[in-house]
């Protein structure tokens, strides 16, 4: 105060001094407009020093809480919710805060047992001004903290990712880190869309992100996930897959790979268990190729259904020698070469096509390139650097080219959708949109041909086990020996079966896959018909009325079907 009344009275009496001019007036304005500032910038310093410590820390919580990220629901293709966020306290410290270090780890650690004494009294003793000291604790853990009464001690509302089914679809949605960002999966492919950028803008929260709905269904997910359960220990195998397709979209309606994990518990990306065999692995496909190579040969008008191969002895082709499983010793019809699964019958197949032919169609069935998918994660065939007649000759018969299995699948789709190569998807799909982004690989006739064959062998051949009344299954089984040091291994056995259904017009396709099946008491081997086809089958009849399709009565035999198609031609 006594400051002020001493500028007025020197403001008087300039005013007095000056009075009756113009310059005086100035002199005044100018001082007091002087005087204003000052004390502007001394109240602002005043103000600066009583609230920095608050506004810091408000700002260290506004950082904090962008580190965990909002992430957008996820819904499957009924609506379900599958995946969402929870918020959820996290332990913090101001380290330049805490008065007694040694006292605030002591009793930290005794409240939270599992808490490192020699890390939390380093962390406390650091120069900064934050430090998480526990990411996600409980609301239990949270009050007796608090109870502490410790300064310098704090929490933060975190969000934290929540998985409603467990491991139920695992490989597909992926997983996040503390920090709430996609490291796996479909979360990985979340955040490559945009998500990421939103956070650094400032845009996201969990009030204004679209959810994401994918074309997974949790019921057939979980009916898939059940037989395959099932299936891994009746058949004592390392490892269970299946993938259910719509042949006419595209999209995967049921990815499971087992062993899976639980993406609400953290772990390692080196876990065997996270590993998504039926995208990131690459196998030879067994006999289930020889579907292709058949197609190859109708396509390319080298062969037709009323063609005949020699099948009478083994196919001696340099070094090698190509033998049936179940010889037949005699000339087969191309159906026969299916039904019977010859290996020669298909070497042969392949060798009219030739080299260059084979290259050619198994490259526009996208065999020989990296799947892309909205799943990050994929891997690459392992294609012949050298290919030459011996290469056609194995891979005809599903031996020398490794694919992943999805890419099987959605090279095997085109052989029954009427001949459209559909790039694979997780989202939802229309089948406008799916033709739209398709391509023809095949003619129409081709791929009826190929119906009927396929719905042939589940009738009369090696599929007979995954027939399920009232549905019109159609499918190749495929036996694989493993490499095992460098040579193929005749106990380490990869067994598949690929089906389809209805096979006079398809709506899905299922393939399974067992890692090292056992051979049961009593079998006479651990071939696919006897396990892999089986298994499909059942997940079929689990599947199919929850897809809408229904048991139909007097199924037509599959000459009829072929009969009926080639009329309407």
């Amino acid at each position: 105060m006594r400051n002020m009344n001493g500028i007025r009275h020197f403001l008087r009496h300039l005013s007095m001094r000056d009075s009756g001019t113009g310059v005086a007036r100035k002199r005044i304005v100018l001082l007091i407009a002087m005087f204003v500032c000052v004390y502007a910038v001394i109240a602002g310093r005043l103000i600066h020093l009583g609230v920095t410590r608050e506004a810091s820390a408000a700002q260290r919580q506004r950082t904090a809480e962008a580190v965990a990220q909002a992430r957008p629901d996820v819904y499957d293709r009924k609506g379900r919710l599958i995946a969402s966020d929870v918020r959820t306290p996290s332990l913090f410290a101001e380290p330049k805060r805490i008065i007694d270090v040694d006292e605030a780890a002591e009793l930290l650690t005794k409240t939270l047992p599992d808490l490192d004494i020699h890390e939390v009294r380093a962390r406390l003793r650091s120069k900064r001004y934050f430090a998480w000291l526990r990411r996600e604790i409980s609301a239990d853990q949270q009050r007796a903290v608090h109870r502490l009464g410790l300064p310098g001690i704090g929490f933060l509302k975190e969000y934290k990712r929540v998985y409603h089914n467990g491991p139920l679809a695992s490989h597909v949605l992926g997983q996040v880190n503390v920090d709430n960002q996609g490291i796996a999966g479909l979360e990985k492919w979340i955040d490559a869309r945009g998500l990421s950028a939103l956070h650094l803008a400032g845009l996201a929260t969990n009030h204004n992100l679209a959810p994401v709905e994918i074309a997974l269904d949790l019921d057939v997910q979980q009916a898939v996930r059940d037989e395959l359960l099932t299936a891994l220990k009746r058949f004592q195998a390392q490892a269970a897959n299946a993938i259910v397709l719509d042949v006419n979209t595209g999209e995967i309606v049921s990815m499971v790979s087992l062993p899976d994990f639980d993406p609400n518990l953290p772990g390692s990306p080196k876990d065997k268990n996270r590993f998504n065999r039926l995208m990131t692995g690459v196998f030879e496909m067994g006999s289930t190729f020889k579907a292709l190579t058949i197609a190859m040969a109708l396509d390319s008008g080298r062969a037709t259904l009323n063609s005949s191969f020699d099948a009478t002895q083994p196919l001696k082709y340099g070094r090698h020698t190509i033998h049936d499983f179940h010889p037949q010793r005699r000339v087969l019809t191309l159906p026969e070469v299916f039904t019977y699964s010859s290996n020669i019958g298909s070497a042969r197949i392949a060798l009219a096509v030739g080299v260059d032919g084979h290259k050619a169609f198994l490259k526009k069935l996208g065999l020989l390139d990296r799947l892309r998918t909205e799943l990050p994660e994929s891997a690459a065939p392992l294609v012949p650097k050298n290919w030459g007649e011996i290469n056609t000759v194995t891979i005809a018969f599903g031996h020398g080219l490794s694919v992943s299995p999805l890419q099987a699948v959605m090279a095997t789709a085109a052989l029954v959708n009427g001949g459209y190569l559909i790039p694979p998807t997780f989202m939802k799909r229309t089948e406008k949109e799916a033709r739209d982004l398709g391509t023809r690989v095949i003619r129409q006739s081709t791929s009826d041909a190929m119906r009927y064959l396929l719905r042939l062998n589940v009738e009369k051949g090696s599929g007979r086990r995954a027939d399920v009344e009232g549905y019109l299954v159609g499918g190749k089984t495929g036996t694989s020996e493993k490499v095992n040091g460098g040579r193929y291994d005749k106990n380490k056995l990869m067994t598949a079966f690929m089906g389809v259904f209805p096979s006079d017009k398809p709506r899905y396709l299922v393939l399974v896959m067992l890692d090292e099946p056992k051979k049961e008491a009593g079998a006479p081997a651990a071939t696919a018909g006897l396990n892999a086809a089986p298994v499909a089958g059942r997940i079929i009849q689990r599947i199919a009325p929850l897809l809408g399709v229904e048991p139909r009565q007097n199924l037509p035999a599959a000459q009829s079907l072929l009969s009926t198609r080639n009329a309407s031609n």
